[in-house]
């Protein structure tokens, strides 16, 4: 049995054991979907930049320095400067609102249709997300061990887990592993960069053997201006009100501490994204021909088989942590704001639990579907991730400046906001247009401001709000 091997077996032996260890925290609705609202500064930290430091900021970053350019690291960056927005915009504000979703937050203020509009969308994102976390983690373990697994045999292993260990141990269960998996991700992606670098001959070793003709080492690298300003458009959009943020700050002790806690994971997502970004020009400077997706864990591969087992375990830990928790978010917009708001109101909290697990079941099956589906880890999750541009908009305006809200403000912004990715997956003339986050945002705001010329009934608990924001 090799080292590799034994290394990945024992992360999953960790794993499920930690899931086991919270599973008594669990029995109820609050300590499953929301760790009993206890998670302290580093356990809010650790759950955010888990959750950031997944797939597409690790492999998907390497994929796009492989092909670009060192600039690939500035996606990390942008999803810093949206915790960063999360921490001085609202995330002091959902804790204190004591809410659970986006969609249960547009119900309170706006109608029922406004919440249902709201609710498809959010669990769309959640499902493109992780089925992302099944690519990069098939891609994972099919380098680490390829003559156990195949790319699509990796991506089931990874379903399997994921879903198991969030089925078990919830929103807990995350948060301890993401203090394990982002502690490894620092020890092993900085060992792994260095020796990578050093045995190459250094940086300039690797400019040397890279292809002529893309600025690899420039700050925009292969991208150009639009493409990095999106990046930062979408993160500091969707960091605001996706589910998985949202669900960390509601789960903190208090306001305060979730404000902190979203300040300190901006601070530890910020050096991984251009380490691993150097990793994939490493790999386009002796292996150009390569799949792009497999840069990274091919080029740790090299290394010592502890090094290069740890350092690809704690990828594909990283990687189960995020899905954990993306599914968690996936399985309570649904539970909460489907089943219980429709089917069954007056549900129990014990079956509301049981519910919920089933509910990751269920959608962790249909994102295993759609992972195998999916082409480019970080172009699928940008166009999935444009979608919150409506949700953001219309929380800014509820929260911040309310006199421009009518009780219609949430379903139009939103259905204008789905209408806009529909045009741009199908419509090539919008597609020309460049990244969707800019006609999401600008199709969104001409929407929002004229229903607030058309639409003359004023938002739910105007003056509760006012006095919120006050």
């Amino acid at each position: 049995m090799s080292i590799q091997l034994v290394i990945i077996v024992a992360y999953i032996f960790v794993l499920f054991g930690i899931s086991m260890y919270v599973k008594r925290r669990t029995a109820n609705s609050s300590g499953f979907l929301f760790a009993g609202r206890r998670l302290t500064i580093p356990l809010v930290a650790a759950n955010i930049a888990g959750t950031a430091l997944g797939a597409a900021s690790t492999i998907g970053v390497s994929e796009n320095a492989f092909q670009f350019g060192i600039a690939a690291g500035w996606y990390n960056v942008a999803w810093a400067a949206g915790a960063v927005s999360m921490a001085l915009v609202a995330a002091k504000k959902y804790r204190e609102l004591n809410c659970t979703t986006i969609p249960e937050l547009f119900e309170r203020y706006y109608d029922k249709k406004g919440q249902i509009v709201a609710v498809i969308g959010m669990i769309t994102i959640q499902l493109v997300i992780t089925s992302l976390q099944y690519i990069a983690g098939g891609a994972i373990l099919s380098s680490l061990l390829p003559d156990i697994f195949s790319l699509e045999g990796g991506m089931i292993t990874s379903a399997i887990v994921f879903i198991g260990t969030t089925i078990l141990g919830g929103l807990w269960s995350s948060g301890l592993s993401n203090i394990l998996s982002v502690s490894l991700i620092y020890a092993g992606i900085c060992v792994s960069t260095v020796t990578i670098v050093i045995r190459q001959g250094g940086l300039g070793t690797i400019a040397a053997a890279l292809p002529a003709g893309t600025d690899w080492f420039g700050p925009l690298g292969g991208f150009g201006l639009m493409t990095v300003a999106g990046w930062f458009a979408v993160m500091m959009t969707q960091t605001i009100t996706a589910q998985g943020p949202v669900q960390v700050a509601c789960a903190a002790t208090n306001g305060s501490v979730a404000q902190k806690g979203f300040l300190w994971g901006a601070l530890l997502m910020l050096p991984i994204g251009f380490l691993c970004a150097i990793m994939g020009l490493a790999a386009r400077a002796v292996h150009p021909d390569m799949q792009a997706t497999l840069a990274m864990p091919y080029m740790i591969m090299g290394l010592e088989p502890v090094v290069s087992g740890l350092t690809l375990a704690a990828l594909w830990a990283a990687d189960v942590a995020t899905a954990c928790h993306i599914l968690l978010a996936a399985g309570t917009l649904f539970t909460q704001d489907i089943y219980k708001r429709f089917f069954q109101p007056g549900i129990s909290d014990a079956k509301y639990t049981l519910v919920n697990r089933y509910a990751i079941l269920i959608l962790g099956l249909m994102t295993l579907w759609l992972a195998f589906n999916a082409v480019g880890i970080v172009r699928t999750m940008m166009i999935g991730l444009s979608l919150t541009t409506a949700f953001t908009l219309v929380f800014l305006f509820t929260m911040f400046a309310p006199k421009f809200c009518r009780k219609n403000s949430a379903f139009y912004t939103t259905v204008a906001g789905i209408l806009v990715l529909v045009a741009y997956q199908f419509i090539p003339a919008v597609r020309a247009l460049g990244h969707p986050i800019y006609l999401e945002w600008i199709i969104c705001l001409i929407t929002f401001f004229g229903t607030y010329l058309v639409d003359r009934t004023p938002i739910s608990n105007f003056e509760g709000i006012k006095q919120e924001a006050a």
